[in-house]
């Protein structure tokens, strides 16, 4: 997808199959948000009349639940911060049934998450002409907070980053002027449906359409869920819910955080969020593959001889034990993140672009893997160390974490596809905290060339001379492509160079933020880098006998010190398999 720009957000179209209040789901094509006023169309059939929207909301076309106030109600009701005359002006709201609205409520908007990336791509968002014309943006949490308690909370996490920063202070006075607050309990239907009525004030009798991003803990999601569904439904356009990880602790907990689930919500109205998918590069997986002749002949078990996903920071977990000693590094990052990144990596070609299709194959993927066995897994938890005069802490010096914790903060696994295209190839992937450097990368090693006239010059390592796919997610975005080269010179030295994508010198405009791509995705109703239940279930699948095993047996992580390359036992693992860890190549 190309990046942002003022003028044109999204042109593709795709298919979309819209839920109304989780009732029954129908199929319709449509183009994505557009800033130009189109007539609402009405397509008839025998049993109901249904309006095709100018921002692609499909509803039925019905009356109110309840008659709005008149107008004058209205706006002495709305902020006593904005006059009547500024929010007719800025907010365009008037009472118009053949329109239509999204209401954003952020369930959990005092939390770090909201502050820092929620509202953040939001505005980000608006900022770029992305939102509809008509929204609102409610924030609910159980503290108790003003609207311009919260506007003030708010602005202090937005930044003018985008490439052409004009007007930014204005368009941020603007948005704030959509914000409000809600004070409320997570498992209060009285609380929701008095949150209803507020949306349904700033709604104005148009077609009303209700996004929820639970940004809370996992473990009041479905009373959050059920309150909303019950209490703050959508009465005539659609209801959506944005879930944010863990999805459960194993295949059991998710499959029971599933089921409760769709006791309130249908699948298609259930967007769970890995921001892992919606990174940029990311995104360019299946551009890479199937729209460059050069690569697509080439990914296959006869050409790679070995594929790594690597996650790697270089800070611990400073203060956030009380979560991330209940999960792991396994169950935050290599069971989402990375595992996700591999089904797109590996799927075969899909019949097309939609959601549905994409999805079918990560499944496919996911459900030929062979079961992991706790030989190819390594552990590690970093411990304390001294460098340059600074001693950084082991994992059981915070405060947040017990003494005795066996929670690995390290993670190594081989795995293996078992399907004609990729049989034999070992998929090894790694993801640890307070290492070396800080990075997630894709690599992709091919076999060595058959009777290479050059090995001499290359002597007894012939690694030196493997030609090297890397894909940086992040930092720094990079595509670059290792391949041997003669260096310039009356002798025969081979030198192995990059060729070389770097997004900051090839791109102007500065690359969206995960959130802000993921976000205007549950918008549109585009569900292709949002997990489906069964894709969940598989993921789970692999995983949870290993995660169980390694508790069981209560497997002692190995010790590995702060800033380091991680455990030894890592590079022991990527040997057997005859693989040497990319990241730890000395001309990176």
């Amino acid at each position: 997808m190309a990046a942002f720009s003022a003028t044109h957000c999204r042109s593709y179209s795709y298919s979309h199959s819209s839920s109304i209040n989780g009732g029954q789901n129908q199929r319709f094509s449509f183009s994505s948000f557009s800033r130009l006023s189109v007539p609402a169309k009405a397509i008839r059939n025998s049993h109901q009349t249904v309006v095709l929207m100018q921002d692609g909301v499909v509803a039925t076309k019905v009356t109110p639940v309840e008659k709005e106030t008149p107008k004058e109600k209205l706006k002495d009701e709305l902020l006593s911060v904005t006059s009547t005359k500024e929010w007719d002006e800025k907010a365009g709201f008037d009472s118009n049934e053949n329109e239509s609205t999204v209401s954003i409520t952020v369930v959990g908007a005092s939390g770090d998450l909201a502050k820092k990336k929620i509202f953040p791509a939001l505005f980000a968002l608006y900022y770029e002409d992305c939102l509809p014309k008509h929204f609102t943006i409610y924030g609910y949490a159980r503290s108790k907070m003003t609207d311009a308690e919260l506007r003030n909370m708010v602005s202090k996490t937005l930044t003018c980053r985008i490439d052409k920063r004009e007007n930014c202070s204005e368009k941020m006075d603007q948005f704030l002027k959509r914000c409000f607050y809600h004070s409320g309990q997570y498992d209060s239907e009285e609380n929701f449906a008095q949150l209803d009525k507020k949306l349904k004030r700033h709604e104005g009798g148009r077609v009303s359409n209700h996004l929820f991003y639970l940004s809370i803990p996992p473990n009041i999601f479905v009373e959050a869920v059920k309150c909303a569904s019950s209490s703050a439904s959508s009465g005539n356009g659609w209801t959506r819910v944005i879930v944010e990880k863990p999805f459960g602790r194993d295949s059991e907990s998710s499959a029971v955080l599933t089921k409760s689930l769709k006791q309130y919500l249908t699948e298609d109205q259930i967007f769970r969020i890995d921001h892992y998918l919606g990174k940029e590069l990311v995104e360019n997986l299946s551009v890479l593959r199937f729209a460059n002749l050069i690569f697509e002949p080439l990914w296959t078990r006869q050409y790679i001889r070995n594929v790594q996903i690597i996650f790697s920071e270089d800070f611990g977990i400073e203060g956030r034990g009380g979560y991330f000693d209940n999960y792991g590094i396994i169950r935050d990052i290599m069971q989402n993140h990375l595992l996700q990144i591999f089904a797109l990596f590996a799927m075969e070609t899909p019949v097309s672009l939609d959601a549905e299709d994409i999805r079918n194959e990560k499944v496919k993927v996911l459900r030929s893997m062979r079961p992991l066995r706790l030989e190819d897994v390594v552990v590690g938890q970093y411990k304390s160390h001294s460098k340059g005069g600074v001693t950084y802490p082991s994992y059981t010096d915070d405060k947040t974490v017990p003494k005795d914790s066996l929670t690995p903060t390290f993670a190594a696994a081989a795995l293996f596809i078992d399907n004609a295209r990729w049989d034999g190839v070992p998929f090894l992937m790694k993801a640890g905290k307070a290492l070396h450097n800080k990075g997630a990368e894709i690599r992709v090693q091919f076999r060595h060339v058959p009777g290479n006239l050059y090995n001499r010059n290359f002597g007894t390592d012939l690694d030196r001379a493997t030609n090297e796919l890397v894909i940086r997610v992040q930092p720094d975005e990079a595509i670059f492509l290792k391949i041997n080269n003669k260096v310039p010179g009356l002798g025969m030295r081979l030198d192995r160079s990059n060729l070389n994508l770097h997004y900051a010198a090839r791109y102007s405009k500065e690359i969206p933020d995960a959130y802000e791509r993921l976000l205007l995705d549950a918008i549109e109703g585009e569900r292709r880098l949002f997990i489906r239940s069964d894709e969940l279930d598989a993921a789970w699948a692999l995983f949870t006998p290993v995660l169980k095993e390694l508790e069981e047996k209560k497997i002692i992580p190995e010790s590995y010190p702060y800033g380091s390359r991680g455990p030894v036992s890592a590079h022991y693992l990527a040997a057997r398999y005859n693989v040497r860890w990319g990241d730890l190549d000395i001309e990176q």
